[in-house]
Formats: C-alpha cells, structure tokens, sequence
C-alpha cells in the first residue's frame, strides 16, 4: 500500500497493510530537551528516531504546505504596549492585546511553536461597527495574496501523489472567538444572535470562496477544522447553541469538501469532548482528535458508544509517556485492541511536550511501531 492508501484505509475503516506510525510532534522546548538527552544536534529528529528503530524513511509528500492565507490582510501592527514584571503585553497581528512571558516574542503568537501561556487583555470586534470598519473588510477573499505566486505548480505536485495530503482551517468557533473573545462571543450568542449569525455566515462563505481553486485542483484526502470548544469536564457552549450557530456551517462546508472528493472530515478539539461526538456526526464530522485523556475522554468508550461512524486521532496519554515503562506499556496495551480493530490512528494526545524524555520517546516509538505493524 502507498502511505495514502493506508492513511484512508485507517481512517474509513478499511484493510490498511499497517497503521501510519505518527507518534507525536515535540515543540521547540521539547527539542531544546531532547538535545541535552541525546538527541544529535543538526539532524532531524524524526529521520533519526527512524534510523535507531532499524525503519526506513518516510516518503515525503511533493509538496507540504499550499501556502494559502486564511489570515487578515492586512495584518494588524505588532506593538509592544508594555513590559513589566518578566511580561510582555502586546498587540498581536489579530488586533488583540495579549501577555505572555517576555522569554517569548511576537513570533510565538503566530505559531503554536512551543507551549506559551497566554493571557488577553482584549478583542479587536467589540460591536458590529467594529467588525464592519476594523475586521470585516480585511478578509477579502479575492485578494490575489491568499495564494502564492507558484500556487498553481503546488497543486500540479499534488496530482497522482501516493502520500496524504491534509489541509487545517480555522472552524467559526474559533475564528469568532478571535475576533470577539470567549465571554464576550458567548453574550453576543444570547444578546446579539443575528450579529453571530451574520459572522458565522460571512466565515462560511469567505472559506468556501478561498478554497474554490484549491477544491479544483487538489484531491485533499483530511481536512481538519480546528475549533477547541471545550473545558475539562463540558463543552464551551450548549447543544442548542452549537446547532443554532455552528451546525450550518460544518454541514456547508462538508457537503462542499465531499462533493469535492475529500477523504475524511475532522473536528479538531481539546478537552472533554463526550459530548460533542454525536453533534459532531451529526453535522457530518468523521473523525476527531487528540482525544486527551486528562480530560475525562474514554476512546474505548466512544468506539463502544458510536462504532464505526467515527474515528479518532491521538488517544495516547502524554502523562504515560511521561512516566515511561510499566505506565506506557501500560497505556499501549490499553489501546492494541482498538488499534487492530481500525479507524483509530493512535498518537500523544497533544503536541509532545518536554517531560517526554528522550529516550522515553524512543520506547514509546517502539512499542508503538510493533503495535502498528512496522517492527
């Protein structure tokens, strides 16, 4: 099987030869980690884990990123307001105003490059005034700089691929929520619902416009739609709210992305995600991630509760991982039968973070390839 064909046969339930071996992605400070516990400097990391496990390199894919802009054009300026008790306090290129650790710079709001906690000050769309003279107009979706200059050849390098080729948007959750703030979009949900309305519908369709030449051109096999609607133990919002708000645009934008010959829609969550599920499949969704198992959520559970209409990315306890041997063994064991019984590509359930030592990583990595059907 190429690795396409056994990253959708994983995901759609099919006969898959092996599982995608997709351990975890380290972050900067975990690398920084890594490096002092062994990990050779000037190499990549993957490539080398690889060779210490006796595998062969991954095929890359002929291209990685499209090179689309999702963002505001033009951005806002990037200021520095403040700086005071080991903190900055900046407006970023959204318009918020946001504090971080002045170990940090701009750059770490733009990306999720390592685990920064953040604190907002503020949004930049307090009003429909706001949006219509500080926001909307920023996100003009025939820009001719949404796309770069040898678009068109990227997407020529993605026909007859045999690797997956996955695209990650911004849900309208998410962008709301940029834009406005959790609070403050969750008051204008119950105060001002027409104003959510028309956002929600304006991002729908600005995202359908962007992607059209995209949609055209490029067979995508996963399209994840960020969103990060949940606490610990609950969603952010209600059922009736995400139906209200949410469901007309997941279900636009699948219908449009299947007509188009997507392979597998997904929501992307963190939190306890229980019991946004059977929302989510309801509005079409096929498959979620990282599932975090701090957060309460049972991927065995959900495999019982909801069959093969859903599967799953992540699932593995980063604090396992943490612990090492008996506790990840431990972890990986829990999972084998769901692993051998398809339409689950196991992974950390986040961005590996650095109390993954090294050479834990390595174990993990192992087990992990036997379970999968590498080694």
């Amino acid at each position: 099987m190429t690795p396409r064909q056994r990253f959708l046969a994983t995901y759609l339930f099919g006969s898959p030869d092996k599982v995608p071996l997709d351990p975890g992605w380290p972050r900067e400070s975990t690398l920084l980690a890594w490096h002092q516990q062994g990990l050779p400097e000037g190499v990549f990391w993957r490539d080398h884990l690889w060779q210490l496990l006796g595998l062969q390199p991954q095929p890359k894919s002929p291209v990685e990123d499209l090179g689309i802009n999702l963002k505001l054009l033009p951005e806002f300026d990037e200021v520095l307001l403040e700086h005071k008790n080991g903190h900055l306090i900046l407006q970023d290129f959204s318009g918020a105003v946001v504090e971080i650790s002045d170990q940090y710079d701009f750059s770490y709001l733009r990306s999720a490059k390592d685990f920064v906690t953040r604190h907002w000050h503020s949004f930049p769309v307090k009003s429909k005034q706001d949006w219509e003279e500080k926001m909307k107009w920023r996100y003009d979706a025939r820009d001719s700089r949404r796309y770069p200059p040898d678009f068109a050849a990227r997407c020529t390098l993605l026909k007859n691929r045999e690797t997956p080729f996955s695209l990650t948007i911004p849900g309208p959750f998410w962008q709301l929520r940029d834009w406005i703030g959790l609070e403050p979009l969750c008051l204008m949900m119950v105060e001002q619902p027409e104003f959510i309305d028309e956002l929600v519908g304006f991002w729908t369709q600005f995202m359908l416009d962007v992607l059209r030449p995209v949609l055209a051109q490029v067979e995508i096999d996963f399209i994840q739609v960020n969103e990060d609607m949940a606490y610990k133990l609950h969603s952010m919002i209600s059922p009736r709210m995400i139906r209200r708000f949410l469901m007309p645009c997941w279900a636009r934008w699948g219908q449009a992305f299947k007509a188009a010959g997507l392979g597998v829609y997904s929501v992307d969550s963190d939190g306890y995600i229980g019991e946004l599920i059977p929302l989510w499949i309801e509005a079409g969704f096929q498959n979620t991630w990282p599932v975090e198992v701090a957060a309460g959520n049972d991927i065995i559970a959900f495999r019982q509760k909801y069959g093969k209409s859903f599967s799953y990315g992540g699932g593995v306890d980063k604090r396992a991982l943490a612990a090492g041997g008996a506790a990840m063994h431990a972890e990986l064991d829990r999972l084998a039968p769901l692993i051998a019984a398809g339409g689950y590509l196991p992974t950390c359930d986040h961005g590996v973070p650095p109390d993954i030592s090294w050479l834990n990583f390595i174990a993990y990595t192992r087990r992990l390839a036997q379970l999968t059907g590498w080694l």
